[in-house]
């Protein structure tokens, strides 16, 4: 049997009558249904609508870190260097380029949180193992750390040298290698076992 109830869906700033047909499953026989059963169950499916009727109020984000997550781009522009010095590097070498403070401090407010957080991670971790790398199987290439200059210069045997501007470098972090006699090669950090095999060796 089918019957019309009257259910009442309040909203975030009305509320609406609609009439819905409810069904309920009666027995077909000479006893009847008390009233108070059908309101019982009116009222449970009335809830049951009513929980259904909006999935996403539930998992609203707070307004203040969704506007702070909608103005920040997925690219960015890395921010300068606060330094405007000059390294140079001779010899066989690895190095290894992290941002200053200040500079780190000006990426993470251009940078999605869980971006700047799974790149900081990454950084982190891929570096920490090709040190460990190269002191075990190259401990001739000399290791040099640095957050602290813009320029790198590589001086080669032949007195040429290459400069390069870490400020238009898009990574936050990343190893040169060097031998003294090639050009300098940004290393696969992924991959450095790899890496130091082919630029060492060939």
């Amino acid at each position: 049997m089918s019957t019309w109830g009257l259910l009442i869906l309040p909203t975030s700033s009305e509320i609406i009558f609609q009439f819905r047909p409810v069904q309920f499953f009666m027995l077909r026989s000479k006893t009847n249904i008390k009233p108070g059963f059908r309101i019982i169950t009116t009222f449970m499916i009335a809830v049951w609508l009513l929980g259904c009727s909006d999935p996403g109020t539930s998992a609203k984000k707070d307004p203040q870190e969704q506007k702070r997550s909608d103005t920040i781009p997925v690219s960015y522009k890395k921010p300068p260097s606060s330094f405007g010095d000059t390294l140079i590097i001779t010899g066989e070498s690895a190095v290894f380029y992290n941002p200053d403070s200040l500079q780190r401090e000006k990426i993470k407010e251009i940078t999605r949180k869980n971006v700047y957080e799974s790149d900081e991670h990454d950084c982190f971790y891929q570096m920490r193992n090709a040190r460990v790398e190269l002191k075990k199987y190259w401990p001739r290439i000399h290791i040099i750390e640095t957050s602290a200059h813009r320029y790198l210069l590589f001086v080669k045997a032949d007195k040429k040298n290459t400069c390069i501007d870490l400020n238009i470098k898009g990574d936050i972090c990343g190893i040169f290698l060097f031998d003294g006699k090639k050009e300098p090669e940004l290393a696969d950090m992924m991959n450095i076992d790899t890496a130091l095999g082919f630029y060492f060796t060939k």
